[in-house]
């Protein structure tokens, strides 16, 4: 028997027959198994198709299945790696912000206790101890006062830089810096509750010459009556105590006891008939005239705007006035006086002005004295009734501080004192007006955090004041 080869389009044709053959009649392979299969593929090997029948008949549809299985689970591993990668991912993002959640937290804690600090320190500022007992005692308190307990550097409750960071600024220049030169009386009053002992010393030299002529002149050149002139050095030397109390942050009380010391040289020489030439040295001690005084602020400082204090003086005649020293038969004093010997009443309105870097102050007051009858015999002229010429006074300057230790001021005051109006004997005589002016210079240097040293120069520029006052002042006191 021979064998016949069919032709490639009739193999194929085979193939797919015993392909469709295997596909829509599973249930016929599986009746028949391989047996009939292999009849089949033995009784047509014409058309080739051993190979694709046995491997139908090794499993029924294994070629049709085995390959998209493989492709589909090789998809899922790969979205489960990528799920899991991303839950990594997650957890790790989880605990960083675990971990910056717990940062926060103490971040917090730290902001707590700082907050704690920072009014602990508010309310000792703001306590009725000045905060000036604490600055420069450390973290602890000073004087004898417990201050806040303030963490160290390196503790738990607080960070700080293990170096300086940034410059410190400018130290900032108050009021009361810039005005601690001014005059007395001009600068800021004195805190509620604080009282302040300020000594104070003053020197005093003045010199006189006058030339006076008693008589009638006919001509130019001759002259008949007495002609006296005087040659008068006079040094004096005053220390006061005075006592300041703040009654409140506006209104302030002030008592002063000066003590004097005074030594007068006086040369007299009048011509008579004859020449006569008199020396007379004068020494004088004892306690002057007391005073009070009232001061009041009316507004508060906002800005660079004025700040308006009201004054009220009120001196006393403690001291030995001038009709109670002696006088000998020409009426030339035998003693010298340390009080005026009345008493007078001075209302003023003094002002501050803030205008940066400097206070411009200034002020106005009127000097009242009240008239006393005397009724003293001084020689052999009866005195009876005095009214001393009242005074009106004006000062204005400006104060400025170089820094916190040291501050300078300078002004001008002027008084003008009307005349004195006095019953000698029968009649009533009228002095002269006089005008009294002189620059002030003022220097305060702090000594201490409490400690301010001032110094005070007034030179005089009319004919009737003195040459030069200079004038050392010290405060001392506080919260009582």
């Amino acid at each position: 028997m021979s064998n016949l080869s069919a032709p490639p389009v009739l193999r194929h044709m085979g193939v797919a027959a015993v392909g469709l053959s295997a596909v829509f009649t599973p249930s016929y392979a599986k009746a028949h198994e391989t047996p009939a299969l292999e009849c089949l593929c033995e009784a047509l090997p014409f058309l080739d198709t051993a190979p694709t029948w046995n491997a139908a008949a090794a499993g029924s549809g294994g070629v049709a299945e085995s390959v998209p299985a493989a492709s589909v689970e090789s998809e899922i591993d790969a979205q489960r790696r990528i799920i899991a990668e991303q839950r990594a991912l997650i957890d790790q993002q989880n605990a960083m912000l675990a971990e910056q959640r717990q940062q926060i937290v103490k971040m917090q804690g730290q902001l707590i206790t700082q907050q704690a600090q920072i009014d602990r320190l508010s309310s000792f500022a703001l306590a009725e101890a000045p905060l000036d007992m604490f600055r420069g005692t450390g973290m602890g308190g000073g004087q004898g006062v417990a201050g806040p307990a303030l963490p160290g550097p390196g503790s738990a409750a607080v960070a700080l830089p293990d170096a300086p960071v940034g410059e410190a600024p400018p130290p900032s220049e108050s009021t009361t810096e810039r005005v601690a030169a001014v005059p007395e009386g001009q600068g800021v009053l004195t805190r509620a509750g604080n009282l302040i002992f300020e000594p104070s010393f003053e020197y005093t030299r003045s010199s006189t010459n006058r030339l006076v002529f008693r008589g009638i002149e006919l001509i130019p050149g001759i002259q008949i009556g007495l002609i006296e002139a005087t040659d008068a050095d006079r040094d004096t030397l005053v220390g006061t105590a005075s006592l300041r109390y703040g009654i409140s942050d506006r209104l302030e009380a002030e008592v002063r006891i000066p003590y004097l010391y005074r030594n007068d040289r006086i040369e007299v020489v009048q011509q008579r008939d004859e020449g006569i030439v008199r020396s007379i040295a004068l020494r004088e001690d004892g306690v002057g005239d007391a005073e009070f005084s009232l001061r009041y602020q009316f507004n508060r400082p906002v800005g660079q705007k004025p700040i308006f204090v009201g004054t009220l003086r009120v001196k006393s005649d403690t001291g030995k006035g001038p009709f109670e020293v002696g006088y000998d038969e020409f009426g030339v004093a035998t003693g010298l006086a340390t009080g005026s010997g009345f008493w007078a009443v001075q209302p003023g309105l003094n002002f501050l002005m803030p205008s940066d870097p400097a206070v411009i102050y200034g002020g106005m007051a009127y000097l009242y004295h009240i008239p006393r009858d005397v009724n003293e015999l001084v020689g052999d002229v009866l005195i009876g009734r005095v009214d001393p010429g009242d005074a009106v006074s004006a000062n204005i300057g400006f104060g400025f501080a170089l820094n916190p230790r040291f501050s300078f001021s300078l002004g001008y005051r002027h008084n003008y004192i009307f005349p004195t109006k006095t019953e000698i004997g029968d009649t009533r005589q009228k002095s002269n007006y006089i005008h009294v002016g002189s620059l002030n210079f003022g220097m305060s240097y702090r000594l201490t955090e409490r400690d301010v040293l001032n110094i005070g120069f007034e030179i005089g520029v009319t004919e009737d004041a003195p040459d030069v006052s200079i004038t050392l002042r010290m405060p001392f006191g506080g919260k009582i």
